[in-house]
C-alpha cells in the first residue's frame, strides 16, 4: 500500500504516520517527490487495511499497489527516476550511451578505445575486469589489474566507468573503482549479490535474465531498491529464443511496457543480443525508437584480436556513424513523445 500525504503534511505528520505503520509490524518507505511524500508500506503479508491511516492528520489517500513490486513501480512513483552518474544523467529526456570494450585486455588497449568513443560522443566506458564466460577455457578478465586500468580510464578521459561484479568476492572491489557496478544476465536472480547490491551507493545496471519475464527483472530490481540503493538501470539485452540467426533476440517491446510499469531508466544491449556487428547498428536503431533510455555498444579497435566477443563490437567508425544515426533517431522520438524531466 501507498499513504500518500497532502502537500501541506508537516514533518511531524509524516513521521507520526510512519510511526503508525511500522508499529504494526510493516516496514515504512518515506519517499519524496516533487509534490508531496508518499509513505510505502513493504513487508506486509497480505491486504493492508486503509482505514488504519486515513483518519491520520496529513494523510490524503491511502493506494493499494496492486503489482508484486512496489519500490520499482510506477504507482509508487509516477515521474521517471534519473540516475546520475558524476554528472551524466541517465533517464528521462537523457539519451545514454556507454561504450567500450567486452573486456579490459591492457592499459594500451582501453584507453585507445576509451578515447575514440569519448571523442565520438561516448558518455561512460563499459569494459569487463571479471568476466563469466560459458568456457572455463576462456578468458576470464584481468580482475583487480582491470579494475585499475579502468581507473585510469576515467582519469584520462573524465568518463564514468562501468563494469561487472560477479559474485560476492569481488563486489566490495568492483565497488571501490567502477562508477556503475552491473549486475549481468547470468546473476540477475542471485538474490544474495542483489541484497549486496541494495547496500551499495553506487548505480547498479541490470541485465535481463536469459529467460527472465519482465516482472521477474522487475523483483530482481526490487531486491536492490528493497535494500535502500535507488539507483537502479535496467538493461535489456536480449533473451534466449529457437533462433540461430543471432546470438539471442532482442526483446525491444519490452522498452514499452517496461516504461509503463516502472519508473527506473532502461538501456539496450544489442551487442549480446545480436553477437554479430552487422545486427548492432539496425538493431540500435530500433531500440532508440521504441523509447530505450540509453545503448550499452561494445566497440573495439582491433576486433580480429579480441581476446572476448571480437565478433559483435563495432569497429570505431561505425560506432560514430551509429551516433550520428540515433541522434536522429531520437529527435523524431522527442518531438512524438516529449522528453524532458
Amino acid at each position: 500500500m501507498l499513504v500518500v500525504m497532502d502537500k501541506k503534511a508537516t514533518a511531524e505528520q509524516v513521521d507520526a504516520a510512519v510511526a503508525l505503520i511500522e508499529s504494526r509490524g510493516y516496514t515504512a518507505r518515506p519517499i519524496p517527490g516533487g509534490q508531496r511524500v508518499a509513505i510505502c508500506i513493504l513487508h506486509n503479508h497480505g491486504p493492508v487495511d486503509a482505514s488504519v491511516f486515513l483518519g491520520l492528520p496529513g494523510v490524503k489517500e491511502a493506494i493499494p499497489v496492486t503489482h508484486p513490486y512496489k519500490l520499482v513501480s510506477r504507482e509508487l512513483q509516477p515521474e521517471d527516476s534519473v540516475v546520475d552518474v558524476r554528472g551524466v544523467r541517465i533517464g528521462n529526456g537523457h539519451l545514454t550511451v556507454m561504450a567500450g570494450p567486452c573486456a579490459v585486455e591492457s592499459e594500451e588497449q582501453a584507453l585507445t578505445i576509451a578515447r575514440l568513443v569519448k571523442k565520438a560522443g561516448a558518455h561512460l566506458f563499459r569494459g569487463g575486469a571479471f568476466k563469466p564466460r560459458t568456457s572455463p577455457y576462456a578468458f576470464q578478465g584481468l580482475g583487480e589489474e582491470g579494475l585499475k586500468i579502468l581507473a585510469k580510464v576515467r582519469e584520462e578521459t573524465g568518463m564514468p566507468v562501468v563494469t561487472e561484479a560477479i559474485d560476492h568476492e569481488v563486489f566490495d572491489l568492483v565497488e571501490e573503482y567502477a562508477d556503475v557496478v552491473q549486475i549481468g544476465a547470468r546473476n540477475m536472480q542471485n538474490f544474495s549479490l542483489l541484497r549486496r547490491a541494495g547496500r551499495s551507493d553506487k548505480p547498479i545496471l541490470l541485465k535481463r535474465g536469459l529467460a527472465a519475464t519482465i516482472e521477474e527483472w522487475l523483483m530482481a530490481a526490487e531486491y536492490i531498491m528493497e535494500g535502500g540503493n535507488t539507483g537502479v538501470i535496467l538493461c535489456e539485452r536480449g533473451v534466449r529464443t529457437f533462433a540461430h540467426h543471432s546470438r539471442n533476440t532482442l526483446d525491444l517491446s519490452a522498452i514499452p511496457v517496461v516504461r509503463k510499469e516502472s519508473h527506473l531508466p532502461v538501456i539496450v544491449d544489442p551487442s549480446h543480443a545480436a553477437g554479430r556487428r552487422n545486427q548492432v547498428i539496425p538493431l540500435s536503431r530500433g531500440a532508440v525508437a521504441v523509447g530505450c533510455h540509453g545503448l550499452m555498444v561494445e566497440v573495439h579497435h582491433q576486433p580480429e584480436r579480441a581476446l572476448s566477443d571480437g565478433a559483435q563490437s563495432l569497429f570505431p567508425e561505425q560506432f560514430e556513424d551509429l551516433l550520428r544515426q540515433i541522434k536522429a533517431i531520437f529527435e523524431v522520438y522527442c518531438r512524438a513523445n516529449g522528453c524532458g524531466e
